[in-house]
């Protein structure tokens, strides 16, 4: 009886409760231009001009100041027409590291949509985070 109570509590301690981490849309969008599929994680303003260049419409982005944010963006890659979205739903962190959960949102097969290629986005900004950052799509 003692050593499954032992277990039990070796178990409980072992859990690793999950705490949310707040974050801003820092943008979101139908035309990327990133092609392939990608989950990514930005620690400058470098390796975010460099995915972002890739932009079609060349709009500016509001600033970013790396030395106080991280920047994590979700990119669909591109999808033959419009009614695509992309979402970073919830940011946790579980012990050392952070998991992002995002899901892709797809058209119904009786929704009109844009008959054009798209790229969906979603990039967010949360307080700077140097440690492993995992990404769980949702489904």
């Amino acid at each position: 009886m003692l050593s499954a109570i032992a277990a039990t509590v070796l178990l409980s301690a072992a859990v690793v409760s999950a705490e949310p981490v707040k974050f801003t849309t820092l943008d979101r969008g139908q035309y990327s231009g990133v092609e392939q599929p990608r989950e990514m994680v930005m620690h400058s303003a470098s390796e975010l001009s460099a995915v972002w260049k890739a932009n079609p419409d060349n709009r500016a982005l509001r600033a970013v100041d790396f030395t106080k944010s991280t920047v994590i963006g979700v990119f669909l890659g591109s999808r033959s027409t419009g009614g695509y979205t992309a979402e970073i739903t919830q940011i946790d962190r579980e012990g050392d590291h952070l998991v992002v959960s995002w899901r892709e949102m797809k058209p119904s097969p009786d929704v009109m949509v844009t008959q054009a290629f798209t790229a969906p986005y979603h990039l967010v900004t949360i307080d700077k985070f140097d440690g492993p950052i995992q990404f769980k799509r949702a489904r």
